[in-house]
C-alpha cells in the first residue's frame, strides 16, 4: 500500500470501524512481533499489542496526517506502552532459567533432527543472551536498536517513531551498540 492509499485508509478508519478494522489487518503482525523482541514474552506482547491498537483506535481522530507511515505512530504508541508496562512493575525480564528445558526423551533419534533441535536451542540461547544484554542497556537505547535491527526501520522512520531527532537517533543507535558490544564480550 503507497502512502497515499494509506492515508485515504486512515481518514476512512476515522468514522469506519471496518478501515480501522484493515488497518489492524495490515499492521498487527509487525506490531506484536516489535513488542514480543521487546519483551520476550507471548502472553505480554499479546496484551500490550491490544493496548496499543484499542490506544490507536480511541485516539484515531486526533491522528494527524504528515507523510509518514501510519506504522511510525503505532510503533510510538507500542514503545510507550511497553515503556509504561516496565515502569508500572507488571513485568520483569525473562531469564534463561525460566525457559522449559527441551524434553531430549521427545526429539525423535534421528541425528539429523537432533543436530537441528541443538543448532535451534543453541540460536535461541543466543537470541536470550541477546535480548539480555539489550535490556541491561537504558531504554533509549533498547528502542533504537530493537526498532533499526529487529523492525528494520530508517533513521528517519525512528527519529519520528520516539519524536527525536535524526542526529539524536544516529547518536543514540552508535552508542548503545558500543554499550551492548562491551555487554556481549
Amino acid at each position: 500500500m503507497d502512502l497515499e492509499q494509506e492515508k485515504h485508509l486512515i481518514e476512512k478508519a476515522k468514522g469506519d470501524a471496518n478501515a480501522f478494522g484493515s488497518l489492524y489487518d495490515l499492521y498487527y503482525s509487525n506490531i506484536f512481533g516489535y513488542v514480543l523482541r521487546r519483551t520476550a514474552n507471548i502472553q505480554v506482547a499479546e496484551y500490550i499489542t491490544s493496548e496499543v491498537f484499542f490506544n490507536a483506535l480511541k485516539n484515531i481522530a486526533k491522528f494527524n496526517w504528515r507523510g509518514i507511515p501510519f506504522s511510525a505512530w503505532l510503533y510510538r504508541i507500542a514503545t510507550n506502552e511497553i515503556a509504561s508496562y516496565f515502569r508500572h512493575g507488571k513485568g520483569s525480564q525473562v531469564r534463561w532459567e525460566d525457559i522449559a528445558e527441551i524434553d531430549v526423551d521427545s526429539i525423535p533419534s534421528a541425528e539429523e533432527e537432533l543436530l537441528e533441535a541443538e543448532a535451534k536451542l543453541k540460536r535461541h540461547e543466543q537470541y536470550l543472551a541477546l535480548h539480555d544484554n539489550i535490556y541491561k542497556l537504558k531504554i533509549k537505547y533498547q528502542e533504537v536498536i530493537t526498532l533499526r535491527f529487529f523492525e528494520n526501520k530508517q533513521m528517519n522512520e525512528i527519529s519520528e517513531i520516539l519524536g527525536k531527532r535524526e542526529g539524536t537517533v544516529k547518536s543514540l543507535l552508535h552508542r548503545g551498540l558500543k554499550k551492548l558490544r562491551e555487554l556481549m564480550e
